[in-house]
């Protein structure tokens, strides 16, 4: 693989997390957040096949295919069901 997609896996996996994150952060909705999740899969894709084709990286490698399912999990939950979640009544509020 040439340097230059080497550096634009990187640097793509990098802002779009960053983007993802900013969204999920701004609480605009299901879609939203379900949106934001389908583009941290993309990022984990991205770091994924940075990891493994950079060297000494494979620990980012690893880290995005844990990303990749928990980001899945995301999508189904925000995307594909249609109902949203039981609000949760144990705990310390």
């Amino acid at each position: 693989m040439t340097d230059g997609l080497l550096d634009a896996l990187q640097y793509y996996g990098a802002a779009a997390s960053t983007i993802a994150a900013l969204i999920v952060s701004l609480n605009l909705g299901r879609r939203w957040t379900g949106w934001a999740f389908v583009v941290f899969v993309t990022s984990s894709a991205a770091l994924i096949a940075w990891g493994f084709v950079q060297s000494d990286s494979e620990g980012i490698g690893w880290q995005n295919i844990a990303l990749l399912v928990i980001n899945a999990i995301g999508v189904y939950r925000y995307l594909i069901v249609k109902e949203a979640p039981a609000a949760s009544t144990g705990g310390n509020e």
